[in-house]
């Protein structure tokens, strides 16, 4: 099996969603099918802001990469945050993180992306490694913030 990556297009919904569920179920992340859905379809739709990669197969999927665009005057320019990126559990362990990484991480670079960031479980040690394997470093003097749209709890 190969983690051939391929822009995801709304044709994509239906074998997008359930995996987004699996990615949110195994992480914690409070969502239902119509917020999954809703958050999907501007970027299966073109959104220049964030895009979604299928890995494997046309027909038959195993996971998928979700980034989103930003820019950085700290880094110099354009960068890109990795959402979620998920693999099918059946099919971890065979190398496919890692190829997918190994592929599109320089293609961002030859594209004009001067950071990528991402955050990891800290219990996830394994995939700290495969991300420490890559370059991608913690950085100890800061905390990821998050404040949601609405009124503050």
């Amino acid at each position: 099996m190969t983690a051939k990556l391929r822009l995801a297009t709304p044709d994509d919904l239906d074998r997008l969603e359930p995996m987004v569920a699996s990615f949110h179920a195994i992480e914690g992340i409070d969502s239902d099918a119509a917020h999954r859905r809703a958050a999907l379809a501007p970027l299966l739709d073109g959104s220049p802001h964030a895009c979604v990669y299928m890995i494997g197969p046309a027909r038959a999927p195993v996971g998928s990469i979700a980034l989103c665009f930003g820019w950085s005057i700290e880094h110099g320019g354009l960068d890109v945050f990795v959402d979620e990126f998920f693999i099918r559990e059946a099919v971890r362990g065979r190398g496919m993180g890692t190829e997918v990484l190994a592929s599109l991480l320089p293609e961002l670079e030859r594209n004009g992306v001067a950071a990528v960031h991402l955050e990891v479980d800290a219990d996830n040690d394994r995939a700290a490694a495969l991300y420490g394997a890559f370059g991608f470093k913690r950085r100890d003097k800061y905390r990821l913030m998050t404040r949601k749209a609405g009124p503050i709890d």
